[in-house]
């Protein structure tokens, strides 16, 4: 995979998690709702570093899909939970990939300082935290 593909990759990532923190977002209130909130804003800023990273690249930034299909259906808390907790995991994948593809040390940096963020946020939403985050 190249630097590219994988910046590609990640930001495909960010807008699925935007999609599903959203949707997640709905289900949740209280202090819950306003850490859902926060992590719609970091995701947010993330798809613009990518999609910056790309576009200086003389890229064009993959586009967001009108809709995904979520791994499941979400009706409570525990399920918009659950959810969160699926994409910060997958996008600690995508992350770990991009670290290993990033030909420049600046884009090596912020994949891992976003493969740190990702790894944090699955333990403070419930997750396990793993000893080598992003890899299976």
């Amino acid at each position: 995979m190249t630097q590219v593909e994988a910046l590609q990759a990640a930001l495909a990532g960010e807008h699925a998690a935007l999609y599903g923190v959203g949707v997640a977002g709905g289900k949740l209130s209280g202090a819950k709702f306003l850490a859902a909130s926060e992590l719609d804003e970091r995701h947010r800023r993330q798809r613009d570093k990518l999609t910056d990273l790309l576009t200086a690249a003389g890229e064009t930034p993959a586009a967001a899909e009108p809709a995904y299909d979520l791994p499941l259906v979400v009706t409570t808390p525990a399920t918009a939970t659950a959810l969160i907790l699926l994409i910060e995991r997958r996008l600690t994948a995508v992350y770990a990939d991009l670290v290993e593809a990033a030909e420049e040390d600046a884009v090596r940096a912020l994949a891992i300082q976003y493969l740190i963020t990702t790894a944090a946020t699955q333990t403070s939403w419930g997750g396990a935290p793993a000893a080598f985050p992003g890899t299976v």
